[in-house]
């Protein structure tokens, strides 16, 4: 009796560290961003072309951030990089230019009702609503010349360019996640005036994440407003649109993103443009990353996490985990099953 009930314990007790270490592995997916657009890139499997998406998987979330602008395109990048657009948690779309959003078709032929966070607009092309109270009545002309015979319902609904999509619009800065933010930000810049905006703050053990679309409000003010929610700023990925900026506010971007904001790492691509690529390189050194189409950034606390079953144990701990298995394994069963599993125990 004695005997088997240690051998009982053994398999149990050796059934329960693998399913544990088994866990902890599935609990520590890779923390990273994948480039799927851009026009630039090593990648050969990558095929080129102006605009911007990338997949951002951190804190066990996989979001989407912008489609491109090219939705054959985005869906050959997806597939070449092998993404599987049917278990995202929810979308991005920056902002309304096409560049960003043009692959949305493609997105939704995968997975139709993925929730897809966008910028609320009061006549925007994901759909919008207004009080009627928004245009002048004049109520002495016959039902017949007026809007809705006179009797206009108390909102307006607009529709989408995509009417089933699952859209859920910001118009200001929002939670949308434990430690997941949008920014939302609208331009005051000649070209883009009133142009809105979501950036994504992602609030890691290491600091902020935070990934751009075409930064139209401004690079700086996206900055700033996520260093409200952490002044640490881990890394910043993405357009800053600066592609035709003359080298007097390249200058001074970079200067703020290196001394006032103290950016540790940075990651430009899409409208950042050449000059600024060149300055932000001399300006971080080895704290910049290439981000051209194609490419893995590993990010946060969980970047490149490899532990493997026992690590993070003390010695003292080590030395009392052996006695245990030793002593309730009289058959050697728990010590078979950690050799096939590959266990340095």
């Amino acid at each position: 009796m004695y005997l088997k009930s240690n051998f009982l314990f053994a398999v149990v007790l050796a059934a329960l560290v693998a399913a544990i270490g088994t866990a902890t592995r599935a609990a520590e997916p890779a923390a990273r961003i994948t480039i799927l657009y851009d026009a630039f890139g090593t990648d050969t499997a990558m095929t080129k072309d102006w605009g911007f998406s990338a997949l951002v998987e951190v804190g066990g979330k996989r979001i989407l951030f912008d489609t491109g602008d090219n939705a054959k395109i985005f869906a050959a990048n997806v597939k070449a990089k092998d993404v599987d657009l049917s278990n995202l948690d929810f979308v991005v779309l920056s902002h309304r230019h096409s560049d960003h959003m043009a692959g949305l078709s493609y997105v939704l032929s995968v997975n139709p009702k993925i929730k897809i966070y966008a910028p609320k607009e009061g006549f925007g092309i994901y759909g919008s609503s207004l009080p009627s109270s928004f245009y002048r009545k004049d109520e002495s002309l016959p039902p017949e010349m007026r809007y809705y015979d006179g009797k206009p319902p108390e909102i307006m609904k607009f529709g989408a360019a995509w009417a089933d999509a699952n859209f859920e619009l910001i118009d200001q800065t929002t939670e949308i996640a434990p430690g997941i933010t949008l920014i939302a930000l609208i331009s005051d810049l000649p070209g883009t005036k009133e142009l809105k905006e979501l950036s994504l703050a992602v609030n890691t053990a290491d600091g902020i994440v935070l990934v751009v679309g075409c930064s139209h409000p401004g690079i700086e003010r996206i900055v700033e407003a996520a260093a409200a929610i952490n002044p640490r700023i881990r890394l910043i990925a993405g357009g800053f649109h600066l592609v035709a900026a003359p080298d007097e506010v390249i200058t001074k971007v970079t200067a703020a993103l290196q001394d006032r904001f103290k950016v540790e790492s940075i990651a430009p691509g899409h409208c950042t443009g050449e000059p600024t690529f060149a300055a932000l390189k001399k300006a971080f050194g080895d704290k910049y990353i290439y981000a051209g189409a194609g490419t893995s950034i590993a990010i946060g606390a969980e970047a490149g996490s490899s532990k493997k079953r026992g690590e993070g144990m003390t010695p003292d701990d080590l030395r009392v985990y052996r006695k245990l298995a030793v002593r309730n394994d009289p058959f050697g069963v728990m010590r078979a099953q950690a050799r096939r599993a590959g266990a340095d125990l």
